[in-house]
């Protein structure tokens, strides 16, 4: 009698722990109709190993530059795990957890996250969260997941309340009832691919038409915490054996000061670290801002991101020795899936930008 109350107890907690994780599957944004580059970080759990390079950032490496290209014109095998907003601290954790799954030739890092230090410098809390969210929730849970939550909450949030929030997302995302849309059912546990490779495409031109400003800055030292974290990257990728190599997009705004670009440009001497800023290669890379950006200098659209993953390809094949692997059957033909998809979806926005132009 005891054994078979035990058993309808555990059942029912078993019940009770499915009914909630299935609500909690239904609550989460999706994000394939709207913010779609919020499901660009669990994509990666499906495309791990053989990918020689892994690009970590911000939008500036998942909008600006196509994994695609790298293949088809110098047969690199790469990835790129970028999320909107990323911290410098959520691109290291993102760096230690890829090396659990694979360990790539070269990992290149986007560096304008320097600009931010703490959590408290990135902006609002509402906006900090919401970028937090797209890095954290997709992320598979380990201790660098783990890590990285601590280290992007402020002060005022690292309260059990808050962090069970991230540890159990049902709790956050229980008022979304009243906004639950058809594809809250529809991708309930299967979701469409966003990216190719971590790469989001964007067929839509909007040309530069002025410069972008800003104010001076204060200070332009970049803070103790964003070195303490690349210092961090540096020695993990020491330890793996991988170079780590440093880059500035294309991108005209947020601006890159001069002062920034000295710093990188020192701390890459000093660690015999590769730097490159494309900022200033834009010419020679053959960009043009009247055709190759779809948000007035942003970000590059797919046009100005084949441009600078030609360009980018060249050095990392030649100065970095990233083999052409399009001799080896197995991953040409896997990679012969992944080109026919981003074709598909490039003829599909084309048309779908044409008709809207007519």
């Amino acid at each position: 009698m005891k054994k078979k109350k035990t058993f309808k107890l555990l059942a029912a907690l078993c019940l009770c722990v499915a009914v909630l994780y299935l609500l909690q599957m239904l609550l989460m944004p999706k994000y394939m109709d709207e913010s779609r580059d919020g499901a660009l970080i669990a994509e990666y759990y499906d495309n791990t190993g053989n990918n020689d390079v892994i690009f970590i950032g911000d939008c500036e490496v998942y909008e600006n530059i196509s994994p695609i290209t790298l293949w088809e014109d110098y047969g690199i095998t790469s990835y790129i795990r970028g999320s909107p907003q990323q911290m410098i601290w959520q691109s290291y954790y993102l760096m230690e957890e890829t090396f659990r799954y694979e360990t790539p030739k070269v990992v290149v890092f986007n560096v304008l996250s320097m600009k931010y230090h703490t959590p408290a410098s990135a902006g609002s809390s509402d906006q900090r969260e919401a970028y937090n969210r797209m890095t954290l929730d997709g992320m598979r849970w380990s201790s660098s997941k783990w890590n990285s939550i601590l280290a992007s909450m402020t002060e005022t949030e690292k309260q059990w309340q808050s962090i069970f929030t991230y540890l159990f997302p049902i709790l956050r995302y229980h008022s979304r009832w009243s906004e639950l849309k058809q594809d809250d059912f529809t991708y309930l546990f299967q979701k469409e691919q966003i990216g190719h490779n971590g790469y989001l495409m964007q067929t839509g031109i909007k040309p530069v038409t002025a410069p972008h400003m800003e104010k001076p800055l204060v200070d332009y030292t970049f803070g103790e915490n964003s070195y303490y974290y690349l210092d961090k990257m540096v020695a993990l990728c020491e330890e793996y054996g991988v170079e780590l190599v440093l880059m500035k997009a294309p991108s005209l705004y947020p601006v890159w000061w001069d002062q920034w670009d000295a710093q990188m440009e020192s701390y890459a001497q000093e660690h015999g670290l590769k730097y490159i800023n494309f900022l200033e290669l834009v010419d020679e890379i053959g960009i043009d801002w009247n055709t190759d950006t779809y948000d007035t200098g942003l970000h590059l659209n797919v046009y100005g991101a084949e441009k600078l993953a030609s360009y980018f390809g060249k050095i990392l094949s030649e100065e970095c020795g990233i083999p052409d692997r399009r001799g080896e059957e197995a991953i040409s033909t896997l990679w012969e899936e992944k080109t026919q998809a981003y074709y598909d979806q490039k003829q599909a926005l084309e048309s779908a930008e044409q008709q809207q132009g007519e």
